[in-house]
């Protein structure tokens, strides 16, 4: 049993992949298809509808011309039944009259004959029984004309006009044997045919029928595919219509930030720097603990910054414009850089460790982006970690990808936030309290697609997080 239902699922697979392939092939073509199918399918029926129409019409020729037959054998068989010789044995002279009336009849079988036989030839048994009906009546004609003679002869024998008349009467008998058995097979004959003729007439109305109903199916199933297609064609040219009117609401959204972020970053960048010159003025005159709002000066500047470099880079993402021009990069001295621009910025005092694990040095990337992906996590690393933990980074080369661990000791994300954490705009629901734009592993995301690299992350609220981040590299090229 199980063996016959693995042989079912098997030859139902078979099936599916059968119309797959066929689906494949003819994709786009089924249209044209359906109708070639259709004329082909009504011109087979026609076909066949016209043989069978052709044949139909020539049964019932030969059921006519059986019937035909049938009234000339009863008109055989009436002759002989009013003609029963019945004074051929009789020696009186007088009955020559009577003998004259048999050789009329015997002119009116062999009219009769003549006309049966100018039929078309039947069945074999049929013109057997013709030809033997024929021999008869032959010899019922000799018989009679030596009758004749023996009768108007001088030396008339009454011995032999008896023997005569005895086989006279044995002929008659025969011919009459021979009509109804010519008349059992015409009988036979005209049954059989007009079985045939209902049997070819009850197929061709259920072949026409079939040929009716096929081909509507068929054209309704073209017309199924068409509408189909026609709705595909809709839903298409809608979504064309949809992803123009993003592209063209992206793109407009491109140069509005382009235009925000160029006009802010001049006074922002005026901002920062005479923050940076008041600081290097008033540090040796005024107490570190005065200078706060300095700092927030600057802190503050430094975020709006990356906030517009966030929004721009996400407003080419969605634009298609964001660029990826991966060139050969030093990856350990890179990494090494971009923990530098943390300790000088970082006032938090956090320790930072940097790990690399692997012997490769150079690797294939897009530097800004990989600056803007590592840049981003280690900022939320710092961000949501208390001041003095630790922020582990490591580094790991393979062959075919490179590797970042970036593991902190803080506030953790949770569970139900893991969802949408790569949604722009979106924070954990324990992170409110520190200033943040829900931007940053959104960009990250972006940014690694263009890589085709994956990232993942583990947390655990209250312990740490660590994201993982794996960037395919190809041996080939390498």
């Amino acid at each position: 049993m199980k063996w016959r239902l693995r042989s079912i699922i098997s030859f139902l697979k078979r099936i599916k992949r059968l119309l797959k392939r066929l689906r494949s092939k003819f994709k786009g073509k089924w249209i044209p298809l359906g109708f070639g199918l259709a004329l082909i399918l009504v011109a087979s029926i026609s076909s066949i509808s016209y043989r069978n129409a052709k044949r139909l019409t020539l049964n019932a020729a030969q059921l006519r011309e059986s019937n035909e037959r049938l009234q000339m054998l009863s008109g055989l068989s009436t002759t002989l039944a009013y003609t029963e010789f019945r004074y051929i044995g009789d020696s009186q002279p007088g009955y020559l009259s009577e003998l004259k009336e048999d050789q009329n009849t015997i002119r009116s079988f062999k009219f009769q004959l003549n006309k049966l036989k100018q039929f078309p030839p039947g069945l074999v048994k049929q013109q057997q029984g013709i030809d033997a009906l024929s021999s008869l009546i032959n010899q019922r004609e000799t018989l009679f004309q030596t009758l004749v003679e023996q009768r108007q002869s001088e030396r008339s024998n009454v011995a032999v006009q008896v023997s005569i008349a005895a086989q006279m009467r044995q002929n008659q008998n025969d011919i009459r044997q021979a009509i109804l058995e010519l008349q059992a097979s015409e009988e036979e004959f005209l049954q059989n045919q007009a079985e045939y003729f209902q049997t070819g007439f009850e197929n061709r109305m259920i072949l026409e029928l079939i040929g009716a109903l096929s081909t509507f199916i068929l054209l309704f199933g073209i017309y199924g595919v068409a509408s189909y297609q026609k709705t595909k064609r809709q839903q298409a040219e809608a979504r064309q219509q949809t992803l123009a009117q993003a592209k063209a609401l992206s793109e407009l959204k491109l140069q509005f930030f382009s235009m925000m972020s160029h006009e802010f970053r001049t006074p922002l960048s005026h901002i920062l720097g005479s923050a940076q010159l008041l600081e290097e003025t008033l540090k040796p005159l005024v107490e570190p603990i005065k200078l706060k709002n300095l700092y927030r000066i600057q802190a503050s500047a430094k975020l709006v910054t990356q906030l517009l470099n966030d929004v721009l880079t996400l407003a080419r993402a969605d634009a298609g414009k964001l660029e990826y021009n991966p060139k050969q990069v030093e990856i350990q001295t890179f990494c090494l850089n971009l923990l530098e621009d943390f300790h000088l910025s970082d006032e938090s005092q956090h320790v930072i460790k940097f790990f690399h694990q692997g012997n490769r040095t150079h690797v294939w990337v897009d530097e800004k982006l990989m600056y803007s992906i590592l840049s981003n996590l280690l900022s939320n690393a710092i961000k949501y970690s208390p001041p003095l933990s630790t922020i582990a980074f490591t580094l790991v080369t393979k062959p075919d990808s490179i590797t970042f661990h970036i593991k902190d000791e803080g506030i953790g994300i949770e569970k139900g936030d893991l969802a949408e954490l790569y949604t722009p705009f979106v924070r954990g629901k324990n992170a409110h309290k520190i200033i943040g734009t829900g931007l940053g592993l959104t960009v990250v995301k972006k940014c690694l697609d263009l890589h085709e690299g994956t990232i993942s992350v583990e947390s655990k609220v209250g312990i740490g997080t660590t994201f993982v981040v794996i960037v395919p590299q190809d041996s080939d090229r390498h």
